[in-house]
C-alpha cells in the first residue's frame, strides 16, 4: 500500500457527504448518501473498499459540530469501534467553512468545507 487516501465524512441535515482525495488535488470519490447507513458495517466496509481499490491506507475525518455520541447520526457509534491497517477514523469539529447551497455542474453540490478539512487537518 503506497499512497495515503484522505476522506472527509460529514453527516448533516438528512444526508452524509463523503469526499475522498489522494494528495492535495486529486478527488477520487464524491458522494451524497443517506444520513445513516442501513447496515452497521457500511462505513467500515466503505473505508476498506476504498483502501483496497486504491492500494493505500484511508485517513478519515468524521466531522460535525457536536462530539460523539451526541450527534444525530449513528455513524459515530459505529465509527469509533473500528480501525486497523487499512483505515483510521478521527472525530473532527464541524466544517471549517460554511457551506454554500449552490449546486455545481456535476450535481453533487459544494464540498469546499470537506476539501479544506482534508487539506489542513487530515493531511498533517
Amino acid at each position: 500500500m503506497d499512497e495515503s487516501i484522505w476522506m472527509g465524512i460529514s453527516p448533516d441535515k438528512g444526508e452524509t457527504r463523503v469526499l475522498a482525495m489522494t494528495g492535495a488535488s486529486e478527488t477520487i470519490l464524491k458522494a451524497r448518501l443517506r444520513l445513516d447507513p442501513a447496515h452497521p458495517r457500511a462505513l467500515p466496509t466503505l473505508l476498506e473498499a476504498i483502501a483496497l481499490w486504491q492500494g493505500g491506507r484511508v485517513r478519515a475525518a468524521l466531522c460535525a459540530g457536536e462530539q460523539p455520541p451526541s450527534c444525530g447520526s449513528n455513524l459515530y457509534r459505529e465509527a469509533f469501534d473500528f480501525g486497523g491497517p487499512l483505515y483510521g477514523v478521527e472525530w473532527m469539529p464541524g466544517p471549517l467553512v460554511r457551506r454554500r447551497r449552490v449546486r455545481d455542474i456535476s450535481g453533487m453540490g459544494e464540498f469546499a468545507d470537506l476539501r479544506q478539512l482534508l487539506l489542513f487537518e487530515v493531511a498533517r
